[in-house]
């Protein structure tokens, strides 16, 4: 909540899991008690930029237990003699103190900390993805069983043609069958006829004897 022209903390909901809080470049100039209540697990806070003028403002953080950075820069109280030095002893929990510590070593980066924490995140993520070995095997399974249904369509589809070309056949052959009849037929036809013509010769004989 940078630079929202915030004046008071009062209507601050209540974030129990919270542990950073920017604050940068409002108008705050009390009320840090609010913090405690609301945000106990507070690790990193920035005042930097507010109103904030004497020590027994800041007073109120000390039931921040889990603070270990404070921003104040740009606030009046740093104007105050030994600044640095009344803010580490009036709250013993904390580290840093406008980005150094009392030896004034420089904090670390706080992205560098949250790109290590992403990258923790991610591995855990990949690792949920991976999944039990099981699952590719079972998938292996269902794959197989399709590859089987397609061998069986196809042994059908060859069956049916097979069948069609023997029932094709038939019918040539019941032609065939009909055509061989026919001559029959006509041969026993033209024999019939011989034996009529010779008939009456054998009659005329018969008639001379």
């Amino acid at each position: 909540m940078a630079n929202v022209e915030l004046t008071s903390l009062a209507k601050l909901p209540t974030l129990s899991k919270l542990r950073k809080l920017e604050l940068s470049d409002n108008i705050i100039s009390g009320g840090l008690e609010v913090l405690a209540e609301r945000c106990p697990n507070l690790t990193y806070l920035n005042l930097s930029g507010n109103k904030i003028k004497d020590l027994g403002t800041v007073e109120a953080l000390q039931n921040l237990k889990n603070l270990k950075s404070l921003d104040l820069f740009n606030c009046e109280i740093t104007n105050l003699e030994d600044y640095r030095d009344s803010i580490f002893e009036l709250l013993q929990q904390i580290t840093y103190l406008d980005g150094f510590d009392q030896e004034d070593n420089e904090a670390p980066d706080s992205e560098d900390d949250d790109d290590e924490e992403g990258d923790e995140d991610d591995d855990d993520e990949d690792e949920d993805e991976a999944g039990p070995p099981g699952e590719y095997e079972e998938e292996d399974d269902e794959d197989d069983g399709g590859s089987d249904l397609g061998e069986g369509e196809e042994e059908e589809e060859v069956g049916l043609s097979y069948l069609m070309k023997e029932e094709i056949q038939d019918e040539d052959d019941d032609d065939d069958y009909v055509e061989e009849g026919g001559d029959e037929e006509e041969e026993a036809e033209g024999i019939r006829g011989e034996k009529r013509k010779r008939d009456p010769e054998d009659e005329g004989e018969e008639e001379e004897d």
